[in-house]
C-alpha cells in the first residue's frame, strides 16, 4: 500500500506547519506552574486552534467539523507533536460519544462549545478496582423522577481539575451482567456533590485526579444513548483514545530520537559500537510503530472504525516510549539529575506509566488473544 501523502494532504501539512510557526505558544511550560495558569493555557490554545480552522477536522460538518478524512487529523497531530505544543483537549474522542450516540438536542448543545474550547471535558471511566477491568465499575446512578442521582468515585481522571463537564460511566442496573448494566451520563464537573482532588504523578505534576460523587443530580435528558448502552459507548471512546496517530506521538518519538543522537554526538558516543547499536535498535522499534500506525490510519480512511487490532499499536507504543526514554536517561548520564533544564529523568518516569493508562499491556495482549487470534479465555 502507498502511504505517501497526495498533493492536497501535503499542501495541508505545509499550511499547518506555517501556521504553527506563527501561532504556537512559546515557552508554554513556564505558564503551567499553577493549576489556574495551566487551565487557562489549555483554553486559550483550544480557542486559537479553533479560530485557525484546525479543530474537528474529521467531525461531521453539521456539528461544527470539517468533514475531512482521518488523514488530515493525523497530519495535524503530527505537526503539533513536531512543534511541541500543549496537548489538544479530550474533545477529539469524547465528542465521538456524543455525535455517535447522542440525541440531536445533545449534539447541538454540547458539540459546538466542545470544539471552540468554551467547555473543557474530562473522562470519568476508571475507578479504584475498575481500571483495566472497566466493567467492574461500582459508581452507580439511581433514577429519581426526572433525574439520575450518582454516588461513587472515579480515579485517574486526567484534567478533571480544569474540566467543566465529565463523560461518566455509571452502573444503572445492579442486577444485570456487569457489561450490560452500565450507562453513560454527561454531568457538570461543577455540580453540587462533586469533589475533585488532583493527584501528583511521579514527576510532581498534578496531571490526573480522583473524583467523588455524593448524591450528584443529573437531568435524565443528559444520558447518552439508552440505559445499559454505556459499555458500547465506552468501547467507541476507547478505540479512539490516545492513539499514536491521534496525539502526535510518532513526531514526539522522532524528536526524542534526534535529541538522543545529539547528546551521543556531544559525548563522543557515536563512535562507540554499543551506543550506535542501541540507537539503531530504537530506530527500528520506532519504524515498526510508525508503519503500524500508517496501516491503521489507511483502514480508517477506508471507512473501517478502530477495532481490537489497535492493541498492537498500543503495545508497540509502550515498547517504543519506554525503550527510548531509558536510552535517553542512560546517554544523558549525570546531567539527567544535575542539570535543571534536562528533562530526561522526568520523561523516563512518565514513560513507566504508559503500560498502565488506557488499559494495561496485559489487557492489550488479552484483547489480541481473544478478539483477533480467537484464542479461548
Amino acid at each position: 500500500m502507498d502511504y505517501r501523502e497526495n498533493d492536497d494532504e501535503t499542501a495541508f501539512r505545509l499550511r499547518v506547519r506555517e501556521w504553527l510557526g506563527k501561532n504556537a505558544p512559546k515557552d508554554w511550560r513556564a505558564h503551567t506552574k499553577t493549576e489556574a495558569d495551566h487551565g487557562a493555557l489549555l483554553r486559550r490554545w483550544q480557542r486559537t486552534l479553533f479560530e485557525g480552522g484546525f479543530v474537528g477536522l474529521s467531525w461531521p460538518v453539521e456539528y461544527g467539523g470539517h468533514g475531512l478524512t482521518a488523514t488530515y487529523e493525523a497530519i495535524l497531530n503530527d505537526e503539533l507533536g513536531r512543534a511541541d505544543t500543549p496537548r489538544i483537549s479530550f474533545h477529539a474522542y469524547l465528542g465521538r460519544a456524543i455525535f455517535t450516540y447522542g440525541t440531536e438536542e445533545q449534539k447541538r448543545r454540547f458539540l459546538p462549545p466542545m470544539l471552540n474550547g468554551d467547555i473543557q471535558w474530562c473522562q470519568g471511566f476508571s475507578e479504584p478496582g475498575a481500571g483495566s477491568d472497566l466493567a467492574g465499575l461500582r459508581t452507580h446512578a439511581e433514577l429519581k423522577g426526572d433525574r439520575w442521582v450518582i454516588n461513587g468515585q472515579k480515579l485517574w481522571t486526567s484534567g478533571a481539575q480544569h474540566a467543566d463537564w465529565c463523560v461518566a460511566l455509571v452502573r444503572t442496573d445492579k442486577d444485570a451482567a456487569k457489561h450490560k448494566g452500565i450507562s453513560c451520563l454527561l454531568t457538570s464537573a461543577k455540580a453540587p456533590g462533586i469533589t475533585i482532588r488532583p493527584i501528583k504523578i511521579s514527576d510532581g505534576a498534578p496531571e490526573t485526579c480522583e473524583m467523588f460523587f455524593d448524591d450528584v443530580e443529573v437531568p435524565a435528558d443528559q444520558m447518552i444513548g439508552r440505559p445499559g448502552e454505556g459499555w458500547r459507548i465506552a468501547m467507541t471512546v476507547l478505540a479512539f483514545e490516545r492513539g499514536p496517530a491521534d496525539v502526535g506521538l510518532i513526531a514526539t518519538f522522532q524528536t526524542a530520537l534526534r535529541r538522543i543522537e545529539g547528546i551521543a554526538a556531544e559525548r563522543g558516543l557515536m563512535n562507540d559500537p554499543e551506543s550506535r547499536k542501541a540507537i539503531a535498535r530504537i530506530y527500528v522499534i520506532g519504524e515498526a510503530l510508525r508503519l503500524n500506525v500508517m496501516e491503521q490510519l489507511s483502514q480508517r480512511v477506508a471507512g473501517k472504525p478502530p477495532g481490537p487490532d489497535g492493541s498492537v499499536a498500543r503495545l508497540l507504543l509502550t515498547r517504543a516510549e519506554q525503550a527510548i526514554r531509558s536510552l535517553e536517561l542512560e546517554i544523558s548520564g549525570a546531567a539527567a539529575f544535575t542539570d535543571a533544564d534536562d528533562t530526561s529523568f522526568t520523561s523516563y518516569l512518565r514513560s513507566r506509566t504508559i503500560s498502565i493508562f488506557g488499559g494495561t499491556s496485559e489487557i492489550q495482549k488479552n484483547i489480541l488473544a481473544n478478539q483477533v487470534l480467537g484464542m479461548p479465555r
